[in-house]
């Protein structure tokens, strides 16, 4: 008994005290847009994306890169491949967002604070004449390409039985605790990842978030999985059962949009569809501090974990592409070793 009360007390606290932390260099996160120009007819990131969650589009001669995180899984490939360094690795874990909009990234909202505001008192003279709501001919060019990409996502809910969303006006009940039952439909990489989150180091139970077995007694529903059609009458009945305030939580691209399952003939697109989604957690599994983010955003406790600046990210980013170009250089003179 000794032995063992002294082995607890030499291991120390093994609880992480900083709260979502950035990446360690090195390791692959969701891919980022950077304010660097895209190359002129190069398609490089869309050749070789699995999922298709990039589209590169023209507007005023200038190529312009759509990414979508909520069909990334994480490759890295566009990363690789991108010449110009307009697509980088994000070491955040903070992804994890509350519409599906948000998701939706494009080169023109990736400036930095010191080149808008350079813009924009380059801009003022005209903008002030054409009026202070006016919007430039590229970003509304830009809005309206988004906004069509958004009418395709939900093109699946016209003519669909679709559950009325709870109002979240009462979301601060869920303050102090939150049970939430998981329902996997058929991915067990973020069920893994979900058990992760639960272990001494992360410690999810910390911030009041119970995994629970029925959803009697839930207040959120985490979804993984792609939500195949066989999964689609269980998935409700289980939301049905819940009581109201609920709150619904898609864990990883599976879930939010099937992933590289989507379009296939188990109908496996995602729950947005059959289920109005509150919280979105992107990745392909999401890394267990990012669902950590998006249960501290269901309960309206995302000031736990603020975001750090742009500018931090794309600092960040530029420092792990250096590490990565360092250890490519270091494998490659290994290699030549061994052949010599």
């Amino acid at each position: 008994m000794l032995r063992l009360i002294t082995y607890l007390l030499q291991q120390g606290v093994a609880t992480a005290k900083n709260i979502c932390p950035d990446l360690a260099e090195g390791v692959r996160g969701l891919p980022m847009l950077t304010d660097a120009p895209c190359q002129s007819g190069c398609s490089a990131c869309v050749d070789v994306c699995p999922t298709d969650a990039i589209s590169v589009f023209k507007i005023e001669d200038n190529n312009h890169v759509r990414l979508d995180l909520g069909a990334c899984i994480g490759c890295g490939y566009c990363v690789d491949v991108c010449p110009t360094g307009t697509i980088k690795n994000n070491p955040t874990t903070r992804v994890a967002v509350r519409t599906r909009e948000e998701l939706i990234l494009t080169t023109s909202s990736t400036k930095t604070e010191d080149s808008t505001k350079t813009e924009d008192s380059t801009k003022t003279e005209d903008r002030t004449k054409a009026g202070a709501d006016t919007k430039t001919g590229a970003d509304a060019q830009v809005e309206a390409a988004n906004k069509e990409i958004m009418a395709q996502l939900r093109q699946g809910r016209q003519g669909a039985k679709f559950p009325v969303a709870d109002s979240l006006k009462d979301a601060h009940w869920f303050g102090r605790s939150v049970a939430a039952r998981v329902v996997s439909t058929g991915c067990s990489a973020c069920d893994m990842e979900l058990g992760a989150a639960g272990n001494p180091i992360f410690d999810i139970e910390r911030f009041g978030v119970h995994i629970v077995a029925s959803p009697r007694f839930a207040d959120a529903l985490i979804i993984t999985g792609p939500v195949s059609k066989g999964m689609k009458e269980a998935l409700v009945s289980c939301y049905g059962a819940m009581s109201s305030p609920r709150v619904v939580v898609a864990l990883g691209t599976c879930a939010i949009s099937g992933g590289v399952h989507k379009g296939g003939y188990a109908e496996a697109n995602g729950v947005e569809n059959i289920l109005p989604v509150n919280v979105y957690i992107p990745g392909c599994p999401p890394h267990p501090w990012s669902i950590i983010h998006g249960m501290l955003l269901a309960m309206g406790k995302e000031h736990l974990a603020p975001a750090p600046a742009p500018a931090k990210l794309k600092l960040a980013a530029a420092t792990t592409t250096q590490t990565q170009e360092k250890r490519l250089k270091i494998e490659t003179q290994n290699k030549d070793e061994k052949l010599s």
